[in-house]
């Protein structure tokens, strides 16, 4: 009962000294202590969202591009040391599940000149990043510059770089799709 009270009161506590912070911060979530954030005005987290401990999120326009957003839907739920790293535009819909060690960014360091640190090379920008609805999104997978469809399950260490249909099961690195949610018979099939 008392730790309900004291979570209570540290997510009010944090609200109010955020909320104008953010693009968008529901009072209604709960973010557990980060790791790391930049880029709170170009963040938007909504109703039920739970961020747990030790991760990063952050949404930069390191890229110059003309839009940067970071938006986590209602209801989502953000495993232990997440980064999650918006330099253009990442959208994780409604109720999707990441478990712990998940990466995904919507840019890359730049590695074309073996001349020069990749870390002095700058930053890609690599399409917009969409999770639908309803995905989880298994341990330690890394998504980039490519979009998750809804209801979708991303296998434990999986790398996608291109893009999942809705209803699928995808693993490996890089992720193929192995299963198929067939509506007609109302069963996953292989595929």
């Amino acid at each position: 009962m008392i730790n309900r009270v004291l979570n209570f009161f540290q997510r009010r506590l944090y609200y109010f000294f955020n909320k104008n912070k953010y693009r968008f911060l529901s009072s209604k979530a709960y973010i557990q202590k980060l790791l790391r954030i930049e880029g709170k005005e170009n963040i938007s987290i909504h109703k039920g969202v739970i961020i747990q401990k030790m991760t990063w999120i952050a949404a930069m326009p390191l890229t110059k591009a003309e839009k940067c957003h970071l938006s986590i839907g209602e209801g989502t739920i953000i495993g232990h040391f997440n980064h999650i790293f918006a330099t253009g535009e990442i959208e994780i819909g409604k109720n999707v599940l990441t478990a712990d060690k998940v990466f995904i960014s919507d840019n890359q360091h730049e590695f074309s000149s073996i001349n020069i640190p990749i870390l002095s090379q700058g930053i890609i920008q690599l399409p917009k990043v969409t999770i639908g609805d309803g995905s989880w999104i298994g341990e330690n997978v890394c998504i980039m510059g490519a979009s998750v469809g809804r209801n979708c399950v991303i296998g434990a260490n999986s790398v996608v770089t291109r893009d999942i249909p809705d209803y699928c099961v995808a693993v490996g690195s890089p992720a193929k799709v192995i299963k198929k949610y067939d509506f007609s018979i109302n069963e996953w099939l292989s595929v």
